[in-house]
């Protein structure tokens, strides 16, 4: 289905009305980043969630999207936006675990190059024509076991991970370049916390943030 512009703005609980409340919302919980604020305002998250729960797609919350998977909480995904280009903006960045591609979505419209994997292939299906839809070309994905990450492209300048480990997967460690910074949510459930990790010379510096609550980061295919 071809997206008309008056889709892509929404009306109603969908609108750009409705965008700009979340935003403000996104700025007093402590996101400072403008070019962050402006792609969470201009991207159509009620796109990325099921027609029944587009009504709620401006709410800071998370959403299921089937599977036992969930669209992040815009104010997450903003967040960790923020994190990875803290410093600079990353060239090339892998992301891992697209779920139904709204994360990916923010990050194409900030970086020039994104490698995302997931690895459940109905969702990855349906995040695909979400990106042929909203016309993102640079966008390359894979279904794949997620812990692997995408060796064939690394090293990467940037990693956003979207699930949580109980530890971080020493291969994606080893595909993040040297200066690059590591995104990723760490810890059993109910004791996950935002971590930063970057690379220098000799080292992987670790930097931990707010609570958090993810999905478990699971291998396999499906």
């Amino acid at each position: 289905m071809k997206l008309t512009e008056s889709m892509i703005r929404g009306i109603g609980m969908t609108s750009q009305r409705t965008r700009e409340r979340l935003v403000r919302r996104l700025r007093e919980k402590g996101v400072m980043s403008a070019a962050v604020l402006e792609v969470i305002l201009q991207t159509p998250r009620h796109l990325f969630v099921d027609e029944a729960l587009a009504s709620r797609a401006y709410e800071d919350t998370a959403l299921p999207i089937g599977y036992s998977q969930t669209i992040s909480q815009p104010y997450i995904v903003a967040r960790m936006t923020e994190l990875l280009l803290a410093n600079e903006t990353p060239r090339r960045v892998l992301e891992v675990g697209t779920g139904c591609g709204y994360q990916t979505a923010v990050l194409a419209q900030l970086v020039p190059d994104v490698y995302t994997v997931e690895r459940i292939e109905a969702l990855l299906q349906q995040a695909r024509r979400r990106f042929r839809q909203l016309r993102l070309s640079n966008i390359r994905n894979r279904h794949t076991d997620g812990q692997w990450g995408w060796k064939e492209h690394a090293p990467y300048d940037g990693i956003l991970v979207t699930a949580a480990p109980e530890e971080i997967p020493s291969e994606l460690l080893g595909q993040l370049k040297i200066g690059g910074r590591m995104v990723i949510p760490v810890g059993i459930q109910g004791q996950q916390h935002l971590t930063v990790i970057t690379r220098t010379e000799d080292q992987y510096m670790q930097d931990i943030y707010e609570p958090v609550t993810f999905v478990p980061l699971l291998g396999g295919e499906i």
